[in-house]
């Protein structure tokens, strides 16, 4: 099959990299960008990386991203890009006309070392941003971190824009790390039931989820507006869901403004939900209604009626160190063996908190950091698993070694509805249950023998 070569023997590797777990800061920042209202997201450099990041985005949302481009040639490559850019922020505002441009670097301008807060200053300067308009920007560079690094620094430049007005909005802000539209919606959503005004940014939710009318809108009513932005500075509180993809911003946002911040996981599953719930209205004041205790109770309910199909069952999860953390508690909870995590986004502290979920339990779990899918396919082939979780890039693993696979993460470019469906919160976790435990008695239908095969299981 396509894989079959893959060597079982694990050689250490220091400077090659074989099918990663991640992809690149611009398209992190891209997706960022997106939440915010009227934004048109800006690639400075060449065309070509701009094409790729629009173009993986697209294939994942099955939506149109629009995205600009500084259009590197020789010239900008050699000189530095700030006439391209000047003349950029000049087109784009005159044509298109956004609230917002969120400018992201490439490997060549980081490289050449252009500057995009002196950029901007010169172009506020030269009159090119109009009255009421704003360019934020982030410095990306592919060749370091991964796409959850380009989503922080991106998520970071639109919490500078935060200020105090010395007086409290009663507002908390949640920064929700990289979710899918309808787990941000889904986080309003519970925020609102427990009677907690808040401010979400980035929000993609009425942006990457937009329905079709006909008519085509390039900046769709969903995002967080520059108002949002500017007012978190006055929130009571900022609620950062993710240690990488969301801590920088609530960390700038508690020195700059005094904003007070507590760092969560992603509230994927049960523990993980309770915390972000608990935290919520200690912040917020309020107290958990009976509706969200009803939603809670259902996933109790279902766990323990389908205990007995997780148990035991050995798991190979892949994705980003944010999502994999709350994911891997979760797996933990339901007596399932995530027994090997790989992430390619660089970071000691993920493999410590791997090995701390997992802790005391009857197997070893191997761990990878700034991993690779070559790696996750080498273990497998030593010792397989029951289950794969991941993007789509573990098909090929799935495939060739006849194992069920269930999409979860970024990028999934085969399938469809992961936009729509949250997977984050109570009703999320019923939703995550649901697809692993059909994957599960699929294959145990598969495999059973004649007299084995139950019509009720």
């Amino acid at each position: 099959m396509l894989l079959r070569h893959t060597p079982k023997d694990v050689v250490e590797r220091s400077a090659l990299m074989i099918n990663p777990a991640k992809t690149c800061q611009p398209i992190g920042a891209m997706y960022a960008a997106l939440g915010v209202h009227g934004c048109l997201p800006h690639s400075h450099g060449s065309q070509g990386c701009c094409a790729y990041h629009r173009s993986t985005l697209t294939r994942h949302y099955k939506e149109p991203v629009p995205a600009a481009t500084s259009s590197f040639t020789e010239g900008a490559s050699v000189f530095g890009g700030q006439a391209n850019l000047l003349q950029a922020i000049d087109n784009i505002f005159t044509v298109y006309e956004p609230e917002v441009i969120a400018v992201h670097t490439t490997c060549l301008s980081e490289t050449i070392g252009d500057d995009l807060k002196q950029i901007a200053d010169k172009a506020m300067k030269e009159g090119k941003i109009p009255e009421g308009k704003t360019v934020i920007g982030a410095p990306t560079p592919s060749y370091v971190g991964s796409h959850v690094t380009g989503f922080s620094n991106m998520v970071k430049a639109m919490a500078e824009l935060g200020a105090r007005s010395g007086k409290k909005n009663g507002k908390v802000n949640i920064i929700p790390g990289w979710v899918e539209p309808a787990d941000m919606l889904e986080i309003k959503r519970l925020a609102a039931m427990t009677g907690v005004d808040t401010t979400m940014f980035p929000d993609t939710s009425g942006i990457l989820d937009a329905p079709l009318t006909g008519e085509y809108t390039m900046f769709p009513a969903g995002g967080a507006t520059v108002a949002d932005l500017r007012g978190s500075g006055d929130a009571i509180g900022t609620l950062a869901l993710g240690e990488w993809c969301s801590a920088d911003a609530a960390r700038l946002l508690d020195t700059r403004c005094k904003v007070p911040c507590t760092v969560l996981d992603m509230p994927f599953g049960l523990a993980a939900t309770d915390r972000f719930i608990n935290i919520l209205r200690t912040v917020g004041g309020t107290t958990v209604p009976d509706s969200v205790m009803h939603e809670r109770g259902q996933l109790v309910d279902m766990i323990s009626d389908m205990h007995q199909y997780f148990y035991g069952k050995r798991v190979a999860i892949w994705g980003d160190p944010d999502q994999l953390i709350s994911m891997c508690e979760f797996l933990v909870s339901l007596d399932m063996q995530p027994v090997y995590v790989v992430t390619g986004t660089p970071g000691s502290r993920f493999e410590a908190r791997i090995k701390e979920i997992c802790a005391g339990q009857p197997y070893e779990v191997k761990v990878r950091a700034k991993g690779d899918m070559f790696l996750m396919h080498q273990w497998i082939k030593n010792e397989p698993v029951d289950l794969l979780i991941g993007n789509t890039y573990g098909k090929y693993i799935a495939r060739d070694e006849d194992i069920p696979f269930m999409r979860w993460g970024f990028p999934i470019l085969d399938r469809q509805g992961h936009q729509y469906f949250p997977t984050v919160g109570y009703k999320g976790g019923l939703r995550l249950l649901e697809k692993m435990l059909n994957l599960i008695l699929d294959r145990k239908d598969r495999d059973a023998p004649e007299p084995s095969f139950e019509l009720v299981l």
